[in-house]
């Protein structure tokens, strides 16, 4: 039995969308692919526990694509990462998406795993393209999960 809910962004959800992101991502501002991404302005879905956030997905739409470009899960194993990532995958179906994607980093191999189990592919690494990112987005830190130095992108997709 589900004990959160997951609904989409509103207006009133701006500052504890913000506060996350900073929190989580160092900054509102995301840099995939050599694009920078403000985050908290982005469409996306919140699960919610008792009036706390407790999970945040942000995307974007384009091209007949769609990009999840942030996800954060802070309660683990309850299925809060699962049901944001299909809620996503259903404005992207209902958007007529050909295909769900998302760029991750080579030090997050939990998400590797979880997005795996999802029915996600491994279909690019970038190497180093990190040192191009951090041009955009000085935050980004040089060691990760794990101690992993943090280098290059890797991108899944999910065909629609």
């Amino acid at each position: 039995m589900r004990t959160f809910e997951i609904r989409p962004l509103n207006e009133g959800d701006h500052d504890a969308v913000a506060r996350l992101l900073e929190g989580h991502w160092c900054s509102t501002k995301i840099v995939t692919r050599g694009r920078i991404h403000y985050a908290d302005r982005l469409p996306g879905f919140i699960a919610v526990q008792e009036d706390e956030l407790i999970g945040l997905v942000t995307y974007r739409i384009e091209g007949g694509e769609c990009e999840i470009v942030t996800m954060n899960s802070l309660v683990n194993g309850i299925g809060i990462g699962s049901a944001l990532v299909n809620a996503v995958k259903g404005v992207a179906a209902s958007a007529k998406c050909k295909r769900l994607w998302l760029i991750m980093t080579n030090d997050n191999t939990a998400a590797l795993h979880f997005y795996q189990k999802r029915g996600f592919f491994l279909v690019a690494v970038y190497r180093n393209a990190l040192e191009q990112s951090r041009k955009l987005k000085p935050e980004i830190p040089f060691v990760g999960m794990d101690r992993i130095p943090i280098r290059d992108e890797i991108e899944l997709e999910l065909p629609l």
